[in-house]
């Protein structure tokens, strides 16, 4: 089972095994109960690249396959979820840049990201959550520059991010046509963030408001055309939900591998309690539910390799996959038993760290809008 990958990738990915096993997964648990940020533990990450894992090969990436990557998040994915994330969210930042972006911010941007600068996109705002169309956050054209105002909450990355992709409204009367997409890097007078968000899970990965006060950048920093921010923030979402699929299999490999290794041990009734059909079962579905995700994963990113649509595959495997993710944590937190609801073990961090897979890069409410109008059609 699983994915099948290049021989580059199998060399990278016994590379990131022992990096998670020795940086990332004892460590995490100190992490997810003070939610400082993990700044040794990132800063080792960005010099061994594993936040360039997306940058295309002609701006000086690996040439890594996306299912090669996907093995990859996927590892990192069971170490610790807040890892993962923090890893793939300066790649969902590199999203608008290469769908939009010029030759020259492609180049400048991937020469960031390989020098280990980290990324964050900021879409959402107070008032525009499921409904991204209802920002206010605002772009005015001034000369050579432009000046935001607004702000964004929910920003994963945003404490630590060296540049951002933020969605701004040009033109107030156009609606969605009146979304830009702009680049803009840290240290950029006006740009700031808010403190930290105390979060349920994945409290590895930070999240705060990203806050635009009178924020003067060069005009060149629009990406792509004024009034096609709306149309590049949901391109780059279709290709996100896909690694959100990604990552929630692999959380939900480390639940079961958890629940195996716990019930072998645990004696019941004068056997383990791995013996009783009930817990094979429990385990069989699991199994089931995890490969089948994996496998959504996979067809939807093969589909991105060869350039076929695949708008409707990443909702699905989005939305199977984090739903499944949330169904095998609780599994395993009941196979656990009394001790599955203590910290003392790993299932109740896996369980809290599960949720947000149903809501973040799209609620599974809005995926399920999403693949009913491919399937009915308008």
């Amino acid at each position: 089972m699983g994915y099948i990958i290049s021989d580059d990738a199998k060399d990278l990915l016994g590379d990131i095994k022992n990096f998670c096993d020795k940086e990332v997964r004892e460590q995490a648990k100190e992490y997810d109960r003070t939610g400082e940020w993990a700044e040794d533990m990132y800063n080792k990450a960005r010099e061994l690249g594993y936040t360039a894992l997306e940058v295309p090969e002609e701006y000086g990436g690996i040439g890594l396959s996306r299912i090669d990557i996907a093995a990859l998040l996927e590892e990192m994915a069971k170490a610790d979820a807040g890892f993962a994330v923090t890893m793939s969210a300066t790649s969902l930042a590199m999203k608008p840049v290469l769908i939009a972006g010029s030759q020259e911010q492609k180049k400048k941007l991937c020469e960031l990201v390989l020098d280990g600068k980290m990324g964050a996109f900021a879409l959402t705002e107070p008032d525009a959550g499921s409904d991204a169309s209802a920002g206010r956050a605002t772009a005015v054209k001034d000369g050579d520059s432009y000046i935001l105002n607004g702000r964004k909450c929910f920003i994963t990355n945003a404490p630590a991010a060296d540049f951002f992709c933020i969605t701004a409204m040009t033109d107030k009367s156009a609606g969605v046509k009146g979304i830009s997409m702009f680049f803009v890097e840290k240290g950029t007078p006006g740009l700031s963030t808010g403190k930290d968000e105390d979060k349920m899970g994945i409290r590895g990965s930070h999240t705060c408001d990203v806050v635009l006060e009178d924020c003067r950048i060069p005009a060149e920093n629009l990406l792509g055309e004024e009034g096609q921010g709306f149309k590049i923030a949901m391109q780059t979402l279709d290709q996100a939900r896909t690694w959100v699929g990604c990552m929630a299999v692999g959380v939900a490999q480390r639940a079961m591998e958890e629940a195996i290794a716990y019930a072998k041990e645990r004696i019941q009734f004068g056997k383990p309690i791995i013996k009783n059909q009930v817990i094979q079962f429990k385990i069989a579905d699991m199994a089931i539910k995890i490969e089948t995700a994996r496998q959504m994963v996979a067809n939807t990113l093969n589909k991105m390799d060869a350039g076929i649509p695949y708008g409707l595959d990443s909702a699905i495997a989005k939305c199977y996959a984090s739903d499944m993710l949330v169904e095998v944590t609780s599994e395993a937190v009941q196979i656990f038993g009394g001790y599955g609801y203590s910290r003392e073990y790993p299932v109740e961090k896996l369980y809290r760290d599960a949720k947000i897979f149903q809501i973040f890069e799209g609620t599974n409410e809005i995926q399920r809008i999403v693949i009913a109008n491919h399937v009915i059609g308008k």
